[in-house]
Order: structure tokens, then C-alpha cells, then sequence
């Protein structure tokens, strides 16, 4: 069984000022966001934009990550606990960022970039769907630096089994009814675990980049960029989902499925409805 590395969370130290990996991470993630945008820009693919408007798609695109990845986190996974606490809502720093809100965020936010331009919304999401993956794939690698977000119990002797030190508390709690599982936990000091993080930066994160920058490369109908986004990554996500360990104030909902998945179908369902709506359009982007 492999052991976690148990990374600094902090990469570096300017005086008082400590830099963590995951913002690290983030920052990467916006850097190749302007980059590759520019660079798409530049080779007239989309046709029609400018390349200093990406600093400002940057800017929106951040508000949207930020506010709408706290808000969904607050609302999707611990109403709660905020609605007894709400001035914990603020503490970012502590954690707690949900994809699915901070991609309700974006959709806002992009919403607001194309009135503003006077383009249409899907002008604006099918020239930004093949940016993303790659800041997703940094930010599941973040998660893998910070041994969070681990993934669900698996047999020892797999390739990928992997004991995560932060683990600890939920591999005890796991194990008082599973007397295979105390056997490991006796052995190892640590359950196995499927790395669900490096999933996640492979699925979500590479393979999707990959299947978006190619379908990209040429000319499509005004929407369909966006739809494969959205079907690639509910149905990614959905997948990767099996793997990875689901939050303890919530566990398995209905149908043993988790929250992720759950909120991952209504985007597999709108990519579907918007690549069969797309393909009704006669001119390309």
C-alpha cells in the first residue's frame, strides 16, 4: 500500500506571509486560463474577439469561482451549519468550495460579461468550456498536496490503494463495523484508499481538456462547445464520484448516490438537451 507524501501545505514564506500550494494551484489554473485563451484568440478560433479581452473574462471568471464556489458550498453542503453561523460563511481560509456552486458563479458571471459586450451567452461559454478543465486538474492536485478529499476504502494489495495520514480519524470511525477494515487498520495504521484526487485530475482535469481542445479546433455550431463541457463533466465527475470518499455531515443520498453525483445530472441532462438544441442551428460559431 502506498502512503500519502504528507506535503508543506505552505510552499513557501515571505516574512510573515505564508503561500500555500493550493492557492498555488489556483493561480496556475487563471495563469493557463489567459494564456490559452489568448493563444485560441490569436489563431481566430473563436473568430471576433480581442485578445485583451480575456484580462477582463479573467476577472469576471474569478468573481464567479470565488463567490459562487463559497456560496454553493454553503448552501449545497452545510445550510445548517451557516444558518447558525453566519459569519463563518467569510472564513474562506478554513476551506470549503464547491465546484458546482462555482460553476453556477461563472455561468453568472459570463452572463453578465456578454450583456455588457452585447454577444450572445453562449458566444462567450463556447470560447472559455476548453479553458477550464485545466484550472479543475490544479485544483484537484491542490486537493492531493493538502491529503483532502481522499477517496473511498479499497483492498490493500491494489496498485492504487493509497493510506492518507489526515485519514486517520474517519479510517477509526469506518472500521468499528467492518472487521476486515480493523484487520488494515491494525497492519497498516491506515485504511486503504483510492487516491480520488488523481482521479479527478485525470478525468475532470486532462482527459476532458484534451476531448474539448480537439472537438474546439474547428469551427462548430454556436453552443456545442459549451453542451460537451457540460456532458463531459457531469459524466466524469459522476464516475470519478464512485471513487471518492463522500462528506461525512452528508454521506450517501438517495439511490447510495453522493452529492456530487446528484448535483452532476442536471449537467449531464442540459449538456444532452443543448447539444440536441445546437445541432438545430445552421451556422457555425
Amino acid at each position: 500500500m502506498l502512503v500519502h507524501p504528507q506535503f508543506d501545505p505552505i510552499a513557501f514564506s515571505l516574512g510573515p506571509l505564508s503561500v500555500h500550494w493550493y492557492g498555488l494551484m489556483y493561480l496556475v489554473g487563471f495563469l493557463l486560463f489567459l494564456t490559452l485563451g489568448r493563444w485560441r484568440i490569436k489563431r481566430g478560433n473563436p473568430q471576433g474577439w480581442q485578445a485583451q479581452e480575456m484580462d477582463d473574462l479573467l476577472f469576471y471568471g474569478v468573481l464567479g469561482v470565488i463567490l459562487g464556489g463559497r456560496l454553493g458550498y454553503v448552501l449545497f453542503y452545510k445550510p445548517d451549519f451557516y444558518l447558525h453561523h453566519p459569519l463563518d460563511m467569510l472564513k474562506v481560509w478554513e476551506g470549503g468550495m464547491a465546484f458546482h456552486g462555482g460553476f453556477l458563479g461563472v455561468l453568472l458571471a459570463m452572463a453578465l460579461f456578454a450583456r455588457r459586450t452585447r454577444r450572445s451567452f453562449f458566444q462567450v461559454t463556447d470560447l472559455i468550456a476548453p479553458l477550464v478543465p485545466l484550472g479543475l486538474a490544479f485544483g484537484r492536485l491542490g486537493n492531493f498536496i493538502n491529503g483532502e478529499l481522499w477517496g473511498r476504502v479499497t483492498t490493500p494489495d491494489a496498485p492504487w490503494a493509497m493510506g492518507f495520514a489526515q485519514a486517520r480519524t474517519a479510517d477509526a470511525q469506518a472500521a468499528i463495523l467492518n472487521p476486515q477494515w480493523q484487520e488494515w487498520l491494525l497492519q497498516y495504521g491506515m485504511l486503504p484508499r483510492h487516491p480520488s484526487q488523481l482521479y479527478q485530475f485525470a478525468l475532470e482535469g486532462v482527459v476532458l481538456f484534451l476531448v474539448l481542445w480537439v472537438y474546439s479546433a474547428k469551427p462548430r455550431r454556436t453552443g456545442q462547445v459549451s453542451a460537451l463541457f457540460l456532458f463531459g463533466y457531469g459524466l466524469l465527475r459522476f464516475a470519478a464520484e464512485f471513487a471518492r470518499e463522500p462528506d461525512d455531515f452528508l454521506g450517501l443520498l438517495a439511490l447510495e448516490l453522493s452529492m456530487g453525483q446528484w448535483l452532476s445530472l442536471p449537467m449531464l441532462a442540459a449538456g444532452l438537451y443543448l447539444l440536441w438544441r445546437s445541432s438545430r442551428v445552421r451556422h457555425p460559431v
